[in-house]
C-alpha cells in the first residue's frame, strides 16, 4: 500500500469524526439559540441548520450551471433531495424512531410536496410533457422567490420552542454553532475527495463513484445533524433539516442555477423527478400515520433508495 492511498484512508477517517463531532456541537448550540429566541427547533432545522447542510450541493450545484454542465447541475439537488429522504431519514429512524407533529406535516410537509410537485410540472412543461423542454431564468426566479417568501413566513409565524431548555445561547453557544457547521461541511468535502480516491484505486468506476460516494458524501452534514438530532431526543430538529435542506436544495439551489445559466433539460432527468414527487408523498403519508416514522417504515424508504442505485448500476 502506497503513501498516497495512507493518506486517503487517515483523512477520511478524520472526516468521519470531524462529520460526527460538528454535528453534535451544531446540534446542541441550535437547540439553545432557538429557545433563547423563543423559537422550535424546527424551524431551527428548517432554516439556519438546514441552509448550513445544503452547502455541498449549493456548491456542487451552483458551480455545474456556471460551466453549463446542467445535468449535474439538476441531477445533484433531485439526486440529493431522494438521498435525504431515503437514507438519512429512513436510516435515521431505523436509528432511532422519530416523533413528527400536526405542523410539521400540514405546514412543511405539505409545502415540499407542492415544491416538488411544481418543479415536476415545470420540467415537463404545463402544454405537452415533452422530454425536452427548458428551464427558463423566470422559472429559476419563481423558485427563489418562492424560498424567500417562506422563510419570511416562518419567522413571522414562529413556533413556541417545544420545551425549555437548559441553557440559553450566549457567546460559546454560537461559536461552536459556526464551528460545527464549518466542521461537517469540511468533512463531507473531504470525505467525498478521499473516499473516491480510494474507490479508483480498488478500480470502482466514476459513475459508480458519483452515485454513490460523492452523493452520500454531499449529504453526509444532513445525515450526521439528523442522527445525532434525534439521538439526542430533537426530533424537529432531525426532520426539519431533511425538509428544510430539500427544499432549500429545491427552491434556492436550483432556483439560482436555472437564473445563472437557463438551459435545455435532458430526458434523463425525468425519471428521477418523478421518483422524488413519490418519495415526498410516501413520506408524508409516514410522518401522518401515528404521528412518527418507526423502524419499519424507515427500512422502507431505505430499500426504496437501494432499490433505486441498483436500478442506476443496472442501467
Amino acid at each position: 500500500m502506497n503513501i498516497e492511498i495512507i493518506i486517503d484512508l487517515v483523512i477520511v477517517v478524520v472526516s468521519i469524526i470531524m462529520l460526527w463531532k460538528g454535528a453534535d456541537w451544531l446540534v446542541d448550540s441550535a437547540a439553545e439559540i432557538a429557545h433563547t429566541f423563543k423559537i422550535s427547533d424546527l424551524i431551527i432545522g428548517l432554516t439556519i441548520v438546514a441552509f448550513g447542510t445544503s452547502a455541498p450541493e449549493f456548491a456542487v450545484t451552483i458551480s455545474a450551471a456556471a460551466t453549463s454542465q446542467t445535468d449535474i447541475s439538476i441531477g445533484n439537488v433531485i439526486g440529493s433531495n431522494i438521498f435525504n429522504l431515503g437514507f438519512i431519514l429512513g436510516g435515521t429512524a431505523m436509528i432511532r424512531p422519530i416523533v413528527t407533529s400536526k405542523r410539521m406535516f400540514e405546514r412543511d410537509g405539505l409545502f415540499l410536496l407542492m415544491t416538488t410537485a411544481l418543479i415536476f410540472f415545470l420540467f415537463f412543461g404545463l402544454d405537452g410533457w415533452t422530454p425536452d423542454d427548458s428551464y427558463s431564468k423566470s422559472e429559476g426566479l419563481l423558485l427563489f422567490s418562492l424560498l424567500i417568501g417562506y422563510v419570511i413566513f416562518l419567522f413571522v409565524k414562529k413556533d413556541p420552542p417545544e420545551e425549555i431548555h437548559p441553557h440559553t445561547a450566549n457567546t460559546m453557544s454560537y461559536l461552536y454553532f459556526f464551528i460545527g457547521l464549518v466542521m461537517i461541511v469540511a468533512g463531507g468535502h473531504f470525505m467525498v475527495k478521499h473516499a473516491s480516491n480510494l474507490a479508483r484505486f480498488m478500480g470502482v468506476s466514476d459513475w459508480v463513484i458519483a452515485v454513490t460516494i460523492v452523493a452520500a458524501g454531499t449529504s453526509a452534514p444532513e445525515f450526521a445533524t439528523s442522527v445525532t438530532a434525534a439521538i439526542k431526543g430533537r426530533h424537529g430538529l432531525a426532520v426539519g433539516n431533511l425538509i428544510g435542506s430539500d427544499l432549500f436544495n429545491l427552491l434556492g439551489v436550483l432556483g439560482l442555477a436555472g437564473m445563472i445559466n437557463p438551459s435545455a433539460l435532458s430526458s434523463d432527468i425525468y425519471g428521477s423527478v418523478f421518483l422524488l414527487v413519490l418519495m415526498v408523498g410516501l413520506t408524508l403519508f409516514m410522518i401522518r400515520t401515528n404521528w412518527s416514522i418507526s423502524r419499519t417504515e424507515g427500512t422502507i424508504l431505505v430499500t426504496i433508495n437501494l432499490i433505486r442505485w441498483y436500478a442506476d448500476f443496472t442501467g
